[in-house]
């Protein structure tokens, strides 16, 4: 399978659009320099305490006040509250992490009036964007995501991607991270980061533990709040950092400073991939060149026509989507009702897959498949979507058909 993204950068936004076979399986568009996204910390001001909600707003310099629930803190929220302390009022060279000593967990039951007060300055981070008139959604809990590697700081857990399945590389995996990791950082090891080797890990890990501890060394007391303290990379850099693997065969970009960024990227994570990325020079425009513009003109309607003369019609309500299979002109062949019902099927549940991808939609999802009568072809169409849903990276449970 030849997988390809490209990029249309523009002046005011950005868009990266995600080919499997030249087919569209993702698109993503993002405004440039665009704040307030996922994974980005920090230094916020707690305005106004809720002590019914259990929880706190906190500004962090968007129009609205963001919301920090209690649970959302962490149990190490006051390791992190004193090591910002620390911070702000170090003389000389901050002390680094592996000789900080933690400080008590928060109760898992406790209340926001026991931890914060107003006018507090707090550490949070974005777990989900401002939408609508609600601002961000905070936690204090804090990571910081690598390609292989995903950072923790006041934790000393390791944990192993279950997409992994191998248990001797995941006893392997352990054991590397254990003998390289600092002490007070927990580890999430990722998928990707199956069969590499410890220098390539390690220098993973040195690069995170760099970042954040570089980001207390430069803080002072007269910085004023609220204040980005680590930005999350933009969106292009986090694409690459997810999907890009052996199997990438191009990146194709039409502005020369984000094709220079992306190989810049590209070199550090995966150096032998640099030659994929590739400058677009052409005077057609570069979605139309990879019929891109094509492809999103007939996906995002109510009706998606796939292989074989069927389509699907998808429903959105406020409660859940909903997904219709149809025969349409394959009900005019000579197989039995039985085996076009499985065929049709088998080719739904592959494009349903793209399509949620695509138009990135979560929550309830319903399907109507096309009725069939035997149990063996039913499992047949529930293996099939799950082996299609494999490489979304959303995750998702999927349900058996129910007769």
């Amino acid at each position: 399978m030849s997988k390809d993204l490209v990029i249309d950068s523009g002046s005011e936004e950005i868009s990266i659009a995600l080919l499997e076979d030249k087919q569209l399986v993702e698109l993503n568009t993002e405004k440039k320099n665009l704040q307030f996204t996922v994974g980005d910390i920090y230094l916020g001001k707690v305005k106004k305490i809720m002590p019914g909600l259990n929880a706190a707003f906190v500004n962090v310099g968007y129009e609205r006040d963001a919301f920090l629930h209690y649970l959302d803190l962490g149990a190490q929220f006051r390791s992190l509250n004193r090591y910002y302390q620390l911070a702000i009022h170090k003389k000389g060279k901050m002390v680094p992490m592996s000789k900080f000593k933690n400080e008590p967990e928060i109760d898992k039951d406790g209340k926001i009036a026991d931890v914060l007060t107003s006018g507090q300055t707090v550490l949070v981070q974005v777990t989900k964007e401002p939408i609508s008139t609600k601002g961000p959604r905070l936690g204090s809990e804090i990571s910081i995501a690598g390609r292989n590697l995903v950072l923790m700081p006041f934790s000393d857990k390791i944990s192993i991607s279950s997409k992994i399945e191998s248990q001797e590389e995941k006893t392997r995996l352990k054991t590397l991270i254990q003998s390289i990791k600092p002490k007070n950082y927990g580890v999430i090891v990722r998928t990707v980061a199956e069969g590499k080797k410890v220098a390539v890990l390690d220098a993973e890990l040195r690069g995170l533990v760099n970042r954040w501890e570089t980001a207390f060394n430069n803080l002072r007391k007269d910085i004023l709040q609220p204040k980005l303290l680590i930005g999350e990379i933009n969106r292009t850099a986090a694409i690459l950092r997810d999907i890009l693997n052996v199997s990438f065969t191009n990146i194709t970009v039409n502005d020369q400073a984000t094709a220079n960024e992306i190989k810049q990227y590209v070199r550090e994570i995966a150096p032998e991939k640099e030659k994929i990325v590739k400058l677009y020079t052409g005077n057609v425009p570069i979605f139309d060149h990879f019929s891109v513009t094509k492809q999103i003109k007939s996906l995002f309607g109510k009706t998606i026509s796939f292989k074989g003369g069927s389509y699907l019609i998808i429903e959105h309500t406020e409660a859940l989507h909903v997904i219709d299979v149809n025969s349409g002109n394959r009900s005019k062949s000579d197989a039995s009702q039985e085996t076009n019902a499985l065929e049709v099927n088998l080719e739904a549940a592959k494009e349903i897959a793209r399509q949620l991808r695509l138009r990135d939609m979560g929550g309830i999802i319903v399907v109507d498949f096309i009725d069939m009568l035997t149990n063996e072809h039913r499992q047949q169409v529930f293996d099939k979507m799950k082996e299609s849903m494999s490489a979304d990276r959303t995750k998702h449970n999927i349900l058996p058909l129910s007769k």
